[in-house]
């Protein structure tokens, strides 16, 4: 079979062009041109212009687009309009591969339904309760958005009847069968009725997608968005070759470099989403993980701190950071080389945005060359190898933006008490420089002190025979003169401290900062050398960790041994959602039941409410400052909360729930991460 293609329409065509469509004429009923007026939208994106229409008449569709041009408004608009509320069972059916997905399109879905009274729509994905979905679904819905995994479990359990489907959408076709969802798509699009409207989306179309679509949808019309060639034009593309134990090292040092105002590392998998962020936080790096795990309003969260500047290192997965667009990002790194040209064309489309200049860095392996050559040559790129910046280059960076951050403070005034720091010193310096000046005049006139002692030794000797008092009174003399002498030779032994206000300041930095990671002074320039890295192997310590901070408040976080937490865990939830530094987190003390954390910068309460609602092994950290005696082994900490979904026990999970729950999205899941880091 063979699609009848329309012309490619370009993403970055000028809508304001005068033949540009309205959604006015692209044949929608009036109450949906109100709701799209009401949500913002002007005019149709190229995606929506050209699909719209075709699926109205009853036209089936293949739209190969990237996520963020619109897809969901042009398969959802039409959807609703074919949507009879009197109708009874379900009428719609859209397959997303995430849950974060199927959240997104349920609620897009509801939006544009808001003036049809009677249509229901309902999210069904792996992870979340049964008893809600078995409820909404015997009540009745029109509209079906869920993933695979959970759409087969509904309909083993004779929940979901696909009877009088006429709407059946695929979304994200090839990110779906790459996660394994291959049998359970032929499955379901199998047991759909024949006579239905059928619409297929994809970012790339790969064999497999084409075959998807040969064999469910009839007489296609493909529409396919060409990405603007200004998303590789505007980007520097580089490469290091980096062995996979030395990536971490090498990231830190890159990200400590670099001058972008925010950054994306992509990796392949969320399980490395997470540990990445986490260790990068431990680092000091304000850090966060985004995969498809991620809840929409957490992911909202997490791009609206990216925006503000209080998050600048988002580590994402693919599907996850689909359709983000941050102008700050000014970086992107490929932690992991991706497998597929269309993916790495996406990936370093995120930097470089709005005509601003981005850069591209991917880290690449020596058997990984001929796959990077191979993108470079399928994407006509031009690829220039770098090497990774030295340790002393990390210093003199470092050292530059902690002096533009002093600078900043000093600009706005915030030195209070600092500046009572200086004023002491100074005072303490001026009696010190009044003594020294007093001492130097004392010894300065060895001759009226010689002629002092004459005249005392005179009066002692005409007076031999003074009464007792009198001699007493010399005695003491002589006694306050010995002592006074001893002073003196106690001072010259032990002199008063000579300090210029520069090595004062030197002084109180090397108090109060700390450096983060093994890329400071004292990190080899080898990567090879370091010995700190490999951070999926290392163990950490469990007890105690961190160093104190002087004037710190102690915090309480309600997880401990028993739920075999690490330091890093805790590093990674406290940064990632408290918006602070690992350098201001200090001595980390872990009890049994719960831990005690040092934090050296004031928590607002928004941020304690975004810690508090952490999760880490299922439970959450609950923060709130300790009154308790310091540590000691008779503290006792209340247990809260469970074990993570499935009964299993891990790391920082961001705040969000549990992870996919329904039986096919599970095993596969574990079996891709399972695979590696070089997979």
């Amino acid at each position: 079979m063979t699609f009848n293609t329309e012309t490619a329409v370009p993403a970055d065509r000028d809508d304001r062009d005068e033949l540009s469509p309205t959604f006015a004429n692209l044949g929608l009923p009036d109450d949906l041109l109100a709701t799209v007026s009401e949500l913002g939208y002007e005019t149709p994106s190229p995606i929506q212009a050209e699909t719209i229409p075709a699926l109205l008449s009853g036209r089936d569709v293949v739209g190969v687009a990237q996520t963020g041009t619109g897809k969901t408004a042009a398969f959802g608009l039409p959807l609703i309009a074919r949507i009879d509320p009197q109708a009874e069972g379900v009428q719609a059916l859209v397959l997303a591969p995430t849950r974060e997905l199927a959240m997104q399109g349920a609620e897009a879905i509801e939006s544009f339904a808001a003036k049809r009274k009677g249509i229901r729509v309902l999210a069904v994905y792996g992870g979340s309760p049964y008893p809600p979905q078995l409820r909404a679904l015997k009540e009745g819905v029109q509209v079906v958005v869920g993933s695979p995994g959970r759409i087969m479990d509904l309909m083993e359990r004779e929940a979901l009847q696909l009877s009088h489907v006429h709407y059946f959408v695929l979304d994200e076709a090839d990110e779906m069968l790459r996660m394994g969802f291959a049998e359970d798509v032929e499955k379901i699009a199998s047991d759909l009725p024949k006579e239905r409207v059928s619409a297929l989306f994809s970012a790339t179309m790969p064999n497999a997608i084409r075959r998807v679509a040969e064999t469910h949808l009839h007489d296609p019309l493909e529409i396919t968005v060409t990405p603007p060639a200004s998303t590789v034009d505007t980007v520097t593309q580089e490469y290091a070759v980096v062995p996979s134990r030395h990536k971490v090292s090498a990231l830190a040092r890159v990200l400590a470099v670099s001058e972008a105002d925010a950054a994306i590392v992509f990796v392949r998998t969320r399980a490395t989403a997470e540990d990445l962020a986490i260790e990068l936080g431990t680092r000091g790096v304000a850090t966060a993980a985004l995969s498809g795990d991620v809840a929409q309003k957490d992911r909202e969260r997490l791009v609206s701190r990216l925006r503000e500047g209080t998050l600048d290192v988002l580590v994402a997965t693919d599907v996850a950071a689909r359709g983000l667009d941050v102008e700050r990002i000014g970086l992107v790194i490929n932690f992991d080389v991706p497998r597929e040209a269309d993916t790495y064309v996406h990936r370093i489309g995120r930097t470089g945005r709005a005509g601003r200049e981005g850069r591209s860095l991917t880290f690449v392996t020596a058997r990984e060359l001929s796959r990077l050559r191979r993108i470079a040559k399928q994407t006509k790129s031009k690829m220039k190898e770098i090497s990774l910046p030295t340790a002393a280059e990390v210093s003199r960076q470092r050292a530059h933006k902690l002096v533009e951050k002093a600078m900043k403070r000093f600009e706005a005034g915030r030195l209070g008490v600092y500046r009572d720091v200086l004023e002491e010193f100074d005072r303490i310096q001026a009696e010190l420089a009044a003594a020294a000046k007093a001492e130097s005049e004392a010894a300065a006139t060895p001759d009226v002190v010689a002629a002092e002692a004459e005249t005392v030794q005179a009066a002692v000797t005409v007076d031999a025979d003074a009464d007792a008092e009198t001699s007493t009174k010399a005695d003491t003399a002589a006694d306050t003169a010995d002592a006074e002498d001893d002073a003196a030779t106690t001072a010259e032994k032990k002199p008063a401290v000579q300090m210029s206000r520069e090595e004062l300041i030197l002084s109180l930095l090397a108090l109060g900062v700390r450096d983060p990671g093994p890329s400071g002074d004292d990190a080899p320039d080898n990567l090879q050398e370091d010995t700190r890295d490999d951070f999926h192997k290392k163990k950490r310590q469990t007890r105690s960790s961190g160093r104190s901070l002087p004037g710190a408040t102690r915090y309480r976080v309600e997880v401990g041994h028993k739920d075999r937490v690490k330091p890093g865990a805790i590093v990674g939830a406290i940064t990632g959602e408290g918006g602070i530094a690992g350098s201001d987190l200090g001595n980390i003390d872990i009890f049994p039941t719960f831990s005690l954390v040092e934090i050296g910068v004031p928590l607002s309460p928004e941020a304690r409410r975004r810690i508090s609602e952490a999760t880490i092994a299922g439970r959450q950290l609950r923060i709130r400052e300790d009154t308790g005696p310091r540590g000691g082994g008779e503290r006792r900490g209340r247990r809260e909360g469970g074990r993570r979904e499935g009964g299993r026990r891990g790391g920082y999970r961001g705040g969000r729930g549990g992870r996919f729950g329904g039986r096919q999205e599970r095993g596969r899941q574990g079996h891709r991460e399972r695979r590696g880091w070089d997979d």
